[in-house]
């Protein structure tokens, strides 16, 4: 029984295997379609809205859409490219992202994409929030300022008995995430670097090791997001 199938994104074909997602099936064939809030082995939601492609003429996030048969898709084109980089633009002016300050500057995939779309001053006006910073972990330190509520901490960052160490606090406009105290007072070396390499922005901050890493050997001084998909 064939448990492949086969469809075209930009008119090139995909094969896939069943049950996969647009986005899973894209970068097994190389194509890289931007995302902040996904990461591999935990269920998608689509909160970002970077990975959204064309489906007969209907916007849909690809992390989330089922991969089928025969699916004409759009990703490469101007009007995804704009609304993308509209995206990263509204990330940038509702935070407080100051990237030459920041320690995460040259490894961070929200900088990296304003790169990529070449965002240079903003269209939208700057809302420049007062947020906390909350440093009173023994390893962390959680700069609200920064954090795009991807929630990618909150999913991958566990203990062995599936504990979250991060959670979503207040609601609307003024919706956070924060630190579980007490979980955060044990939490390992090992965990809190997995805390810091699995934001994808510069929000949490493994404390003691700030600046360490030189300008022109951060991961996207060498090389572009996504070349590691379609290059």
């Amino acid at each position: 029984m064939n448990n492949t199938i086969k469809f075209k994104i930009d008119a090139k074909e995909i094969v896939a295997e069943k049950g996969k997602t647009v986005l899973e099936a894209a970068r097994d064939n190389g194509v890289y379609i931007p995302t902040l809030c996904n990461f591999p082995g935990v269920p998608p939601k689509g909160g970002c809205r970077m990975c959204t492609i064309k489906i007969n003429n209907r916007f849909m996030t690809s992390c989330t859409t089922p991969a089928a048969a025969g699916m004409e898709i759009e990703s490469n084109t101007s009007e995804i490219s704009n609304l993308r980089k509209g995206i990263v633009e509204l990330l940038f002016v509702s935070g407080n992202h100051f990237c030459p300050s920041c320690e995460k500057s040259g490894n961070c995939e929200l900088q990296a994409l304003a790169y990529k779309y070449q965002m240079m001053v903003p269209k939208y006006p700057y809302s420049f929030p007062q947020k906390d910073i909350d440093a009173s972990s023994p390893k962390l330190i959680k700069d609200q300022n920064r954090c795009v509520l991807c929630q990618r901490c909150m999913k991958t960052i566990k203990t062995d008995k599936g504990e979250r160490y991060f959670s979503f606090s207040k609601r609307g406009s003024e919706l956070e995430v924060i630190m579980d105290p007490t979980l955060c007072e044990s939490m390992t070396d090992e965990v809190a670097q997995l805390a810091m390499d699995n934001c994808p922005v510069g929000s949490i901050l493994k404390k003691d090791i700030g600046f360490v890493e030189p300008i022109g050997t951060r991961k996207y001084d060498k090389e572009p997001i996504g070349t590691d998909i379609d290059g």
